[in-house]
């Protein structure tokens, strides 16, 4: 009987499979339509503008309007009527020297994943943020977090999760080549060539490296899958227990706030920060001081060639070199505190001998970086 059950369970996946990329495939159509003619994916009329771009999300009346006018200072007589609001409404907050969109997309919920009303504008938008904050009624059911999370997956929003370790290449002749480095247990190379051929996909190369899901599969295929970090946030802490407080707080990706009493609020835009990867890097002119009034703000992992970019775009095509001063405060081979000697004119929170670098180099937060150019 176990074979039998292993061979029927096998089979059950197998047919699964092929519904869920079918499902899938029809999905991205609807919300995805490739004909210029739709118009369906050109997302609110809002400029993307600033070092980075967050989407808040929610149900009506768990006080998104309010979150946005404390921390943006942005007045709108629509925030009073979020249940009825068709439009995006953004804002800016200015920290640490960045600034960050903070855009509220109330009708992110409104049947998106079935592609009605404006859900492909709000798909198209909540697509263009850097993370997502999702603002919940700390008063009421874990079922509101759950029916969001749906609705956002539905719309392959994928939160908090990274891309699954798989290269996948076309080409035009050759047949199917599929290797894999690790074995399989959610899935096996049956469902994946099936799946492959209810998208046409006869010629390609696909390289799996680590244990992937069916689902997992079909993200890779489809290619416009987003993975967006999140931040779940509890508003209304203060009509509850202390108890249920720190349960909510200590969960992962979770900041517990009160917008009706300012609680916790500089805590949700730090850890905003983090979430967002940002870092600082300042420029410094030949014989003076670097200027750490005015920083460029970029994501981590930047290089060089983003601070350029970031000061002008011609400076990359004159490039010649440039000069690095790693922060003490980040620089792994230096043990001592960080000091801020350098705000009053010194700079021993920088090392005193500079690195030259090329276009490559990869920045650290609160480097100094000096151009020189051609």
């Amino acid at each position: 009987m176990g074979i039998v059950e292993k061979t029927l369970n096998q089979a059950t996946e197998y047919h699964l499979g092929l519904l869920k990329a079918k499902l899938a495939r029809y999905r991205a159509q609807l919300l995805e339509p490739t004909t210029k003619s739709s118009g369906g994916g050109s997302g609110f009329d809002v400029q993307k503008s600033g070092d980075a771009r967050v989407a808040l999300i929610g149900f009506p009346s768990v006080g998104k309007s309010t979150l946005l006018s404390k921390c943006t200072h942005t007045q709108s007589e629509t925030a009073a009527y979020e249940f009825t609001t068709l439009t995006a409404i953004p804002g800016v907050i200015e920290y640490r020297g960045a600034r960050i969109q903070l855009l509220d997309l109330p009708g992110i919920v409104e049947g998106a994943s079935q592609g009605r009303g404006r859900g492909r504008q709000v798909v198209s938008t909540a697509k263009t943020a850097d993370l997502i904050l999702i603002m919940l009624d700390a008063t009421k059911s874990e079922e509101q977090r759950r029916l969001l999370e749906i609705e956002l997956d539905a719309v392959g929003i994928r939160l908090n999760k990274r891309k699954p370790d798989v290269v996948f290449k076309r080409k035009t002749t050759g047949g199917i080549t599929l290797n894999t480095t690790v074995k399989l247990t959610k899935t096996d190379e049956r469902t994946i060539r099936s799946i492959l051929a209810s998208y046409k996909l006869h010629n390609c190369d696909v390289m799996i490296r680590e244990d992937i899901t069916t689902d997992e599969f079909i993200d890779v295929l489809i290619g416009t899958r987003k993975y967006m970090p999140c931040l779940y946030v509890y508003n209304k802490i203060d009509a509850i227990s202390l108890e249920q407080m720190n349960k909510l707080a200590r969960d992962e990706h979770t900041v517990v706030i009160s917008c009706e009493m300012n609680l916790n609020l500089d805590y949700l835009i730090e850890r905003m920060w983090d979430e967002l990867g940002l870092v600082k890097v300042y420029t410094k002119k030949r014989g003076a001081h670097p200027d750490l009034t005015d920083p460029i703000c970029l994501r981590r992992g930047a290089d060089i060639e983003d601070v350029c970019n970031g000061i002008h775009r011609s400076l990359a095509t004159n490039f010649r070199y440039a000069l690095v001063w790693v922060s003490l405060s980040t620089s792994p081979k230096v043990e001592c505190p960080l000091t801020h000697s350098l705000l009053q004119g010194k700079s021993s929170k920088f090392a005193p001998h500079a690195q030259k670098v090329g276009l490559t180099h990869l920045v650290q937060d609160e480097d100094v970086v000096s151009i020189f150019t051609k």
